[in-house]
């Protein structure tokens, strides 16, 4: 299915998917795209003219210093179907460098590989510069692009596609971040092993409140209530989310709202996110850090399981924000450590990015065995879409540019938790 070319695919518009591409439909982790696709970005304003030749011999040229080949034989290689695509590559750098390959203009057996590679190679650092990139980021600088009034359009553009998808996607439990492998060899296990560590870690105990902001499809709240006899609460930003939740939480002390994390409120003995840091942008973390000050008890745990960058950056590249993550950003430890600055204790910091290079790789695998039943409603360019997301997020986490932190924080002058757990 991988190499088939579809150059002409134009969405239906009568389809409620395809509808959703042409209002640019867009989980967690292309964000480590940007540096290698910034490579093939040249700077127009320049006045620069570079014929087909041209184009395709500065494209060969830094792809080698990576170990690619084009039209090579090794699985990490590309072969290129359309030769426009090297023009289409310097002109238009990580937007089109996705879009060509959603439009078949070129595949790869591992795409994974492929951009682990040039990642590893720092080709970010070989060619800088492009007026389109340099106008998303001043976008991002000017404009807050996670303010409430878009907090609910990743949830409208991206989670709530369909159900059908998640759920021949992701493990039993519907769990839609970063296992943990550390002593197992399954998807399923690895997302169990995953909340039970979150459980530990904030030292949970029967009848302890709980606050999950960005609760998904309920699943930690579930894990909590059953094993461990919490009490939650957890406000999500996903309808279709939250009404399969509901039904998975049934008879449990677990309430789920269509709500964004500025308007929770109440005292709670922890406070959780898994997953949600990604969506609240540079210009927010503050207000989420004194959100989560305001709401936990002074005694009390918060949490945080986030994607995180190893520069501090203001958006995500535009491939990302426009086909998976709308408005989304990975923050970076200075920007979290300067948001939470006064109001919390750094408990525990813990990293197991590699873990995720894992959970994507088994979340395509399970995409790639129910794609033959699912390709009817989604249809092929969708399918060249979510297999770049997933197989280009899993060589960004294996060439370490992209991280996976889970953050233990108290109050100043509690008591210190046994929480460095692993």
């Amino acid at each position: 299915m991988a190499g088939h070319i579809q150059t002409q695919a134009v969405p239906d518009t009568a389809n409620p998917i395809t509808r959703a591409y042409k209002n640019h439909f867009v989980p967690e982790a292309c964000n480590g795209l940007r540096g290698c696709l910034e490579v093939v970005s040249k700077k127009n304003a320049e006045g620069i003219k570079m014929g087909a030749n041209g184009a395709q011999t500065t494209i060969q040229a830094l792809l080698a210093q990576a170990g690619v080949t084009i039209n090579g034989d090794n699985a990490g290689d590309i072969r290129v179907h359309n030769n426009d695509v090297y023009s289409r590559l310097l002109s238009g750098g990580v937007l089109a460098m996705g879009e060509s390959y959603m439009d078949g203009w070129w595949d790869c057996e591992s795409l994974d590989q492929f951009i682990c590679k040039i990642l590893r190679a720092n080709l970010d650092q070989k060619v800088k510069g492009n007026y389109r990139l340099a106008w998303h980021i001043l976008k991002a600088k000017l404009f807050n692009l996670q303010k409430p009034k878009r907090a609910y359009q990743v949830g409208e553009e991206h989670y709530d596609i369909g159900n059908d998808l998640y759920g021949a996607m992701l493990d039993k439990r519907m769990l839609y971040t970063c296992g943990y492998w550390a002593a197992v060899d399954n998807l399923d296990a690895a997302q169990e092993a995953k909340l039970d560590l979150v459980c530990r870690k904030i030292g949970l105990k029967p009848e302890m409140t709980v606050l999950d902001l960005g609760c998904g499809y309920g699943s930690f709240a579930k894990y909590a209530a059953e094993r461990y006899g919490a009490r939650v609460t957890g406000v999500n930003v996903s309808k279709e989310q939250l009404e399969l939740g509901a039904e998975l939480c049934r008879g449990l002390p677990v309430e789920l709202r269509l709500e964004d994390y500025r308007q929770v409120t109440g005292k709670y003995d922890r406070i959780i996110s898994i997953g949600i840091l990604e969506h609240v942008g540079y210009k927010n973390y503050r207000t989420y850090m004194e959100n989560v000050d305001q709401c936990l008890k002074d005694d009390g745990i918060a949490f945080i399981h986030t994607i995180g960058k190893n520069v501090s950056s203001f958006t995500s590249n535009p491939w990302t924000a426009k086909y998976i993550f709308p408005n989304g950003m990975l923050p970076s430890i200075a920007q979290i450590a300067r948001a939470m600055e006064g109001l919390f204790v750094m408990e525990d910091w813990h990293n197991f990015g590699q873990h995720y290079d894992k959970t994507l790789m088994a979340w395509h695998a399970n995409f790639e065995a129910a794609w033959p039943e699912l390709k009817a409603k989604y249809g092929e360019r969708f399918y060249r879409m979510f297999r770049f997301y997933l197989l280009s997020s899993a060589g960004a986490f294996r060439a370490r540019n992209n991280q996976l932190w889970q953050i233990v924080m108290t109050k100043p002058g509690r008591d210190c938790p046994d929480c460095r757990i692993n």
